[in-house]
């Protein structure tokens, strides 16, 4: 057992930590065959596969349940490569250890629930497993947090993040809107914690994978948790997102993979420049928001003093209509001009209300 638990390690703390399987174990056969396809390409560290799926709707195929376990048990001793599987209940968690599951995660769609991730948090007391933690559907970085913490107060060591994107109203592009700033911050927040990628259930759909996974990687990430099928058109479930093990093998064979914070000295000694740089035209910006938002004090004394509303419709779109206008001769996309002005007004909104209630 002592032996299984250090492969397990061994895995965990690899880098790049790459994971994949099929989003759902549907026969013996297909797991088996998932398993040894992946294997062979040697570039996969951990095989995955939805034992329980929870779906929106009913009628939707739920998983094939518990029957599904002696399955991957049977892959990990033909291929020696550990598994992962998605847990919701406390009886799920029992299973899935009762058959030796490696690595067990929780998803997007309990993370939303505290009640869900405490029962979850409650079976794992007193095991070494590792856990992983989907972020919540909606984006809503406290309860990621909340999720962690339950889990760590539940006495488990090693604890990750999945960062499988968030649904975003009117998002076209993407089946999960990536939101990348919420990951970032997520890793900011807990420094040391392993966060690994799911491009599958951002993007939705195969085309876009490779692009994605680059991203991730660029940012930093420790890994990718990539759903892969022997059949993926014919997949009981997500069949647009996954991919072969061999397309799998290619992607990962394409993917520029890039080097950590431990730089040479020499790329220590540029950087520094620049980032110097950086830290001098921050300071000169936060004293000229500092400045502006004096003026929107007294914007605010003037409009009390002659009893006008703090927001004036007209004057907030020709402000932003224009730094988008400016914004895009500096190379500044429309998205961030309109994010930092929203920022910027609801902040001098802040400051007038101040004004208007002093």
């Amino acid at each position: 057992m002592e032996n299984a638990l250090d492969n397990v390690i061994e895995k965990w703390n690899k880098r790049p930590l790459i994971i994949s399987g099929p989003c759902s174990a549907e026969t013996e056969e297909q797991v088996l065959q998932t398993a040894q396809r992946l294997a062979a390409t040697g570039k996969v560290d951990m095989l995955r596969a939805g034992i329980w799926k929870p779906r929106t709707r009913p009628g939707s195929f739920e998983g094939i349940g518990t029957k599904g376990l002696p399955w991957l048990q049977a892959a990990k001793k033909l291929t020696a490569l550990p598994t992962a599987v998605e847990v919701a209940t406390g009886k799920q968690v029992e299973d899935a250890l009762h058959f030796d599951v490696d690595v067990l995660w929780i998803g997007a769609r309990t993370t939303v629930n505290p009640f869900s991730v405490q029962e979850v948090a409650d079976a794992l007391r007193g095991v070494k497993v590792p856990v992983l933690i989907k972020n919540p559907i909606n984006a809503d970085l406290e309860l990621w947090t909340g999720a962690v913490e339950r889990v760590a107060k539940a006495g488990i060591e090693r604890i990750g993040l999945i960062h499988r994107g968030f649904s975003a109203y009117g998002n076209t592009e993407y089946r999960n809107a990536p939101m990348w700033h919420l990951a970032i911050e997520m890793k900011r927040r807990n420094p040391d914690m392993l966060l690994i990628n799911d491009p599958s259930h951002i993007c939705g759909r195969r085309d876009i994978l490779q692009e994605v996974a680059q991203e991730a990687i660029d940012l930093d990430f420790d890994g990718l948790m990539i759903e892969s099928h022997i059949d993926p058109d014919n997949a009981w479930s997500d069949a647009k997102q996954q991919i072969t093990p061999e397309t799998l093998a290619a992607l990962l064979d394409g993917i520029a993979w890039r080097k950590d914070e431990v730089v040479s000295a020499a790329d220590h000694a540029v950087l520094e420049k620049m980032r110097q740089q950086i830290n001098q035209l921050d300071d000169e910006l936060l004293q000229l928001l500092g400045q502006r938002m004096k003026i929107a004090d007294a914007i605010g004394q003037y409009k009390k003093d002659h009893n006008l509303t703090i927001l004036q419709t007209r004057r907030w779109n020709e402000i932003l209509e224009r730094a988008v206008r400016k914004g895009e001769k500096f190379g500044l996309s429309k998205e961030f001009i309109t994010q930092y002005f929203d920022a910027v007004h609801m902040e001098s909104i802040h400051h007038q209300n101040k004004v208007f209630n002093s």
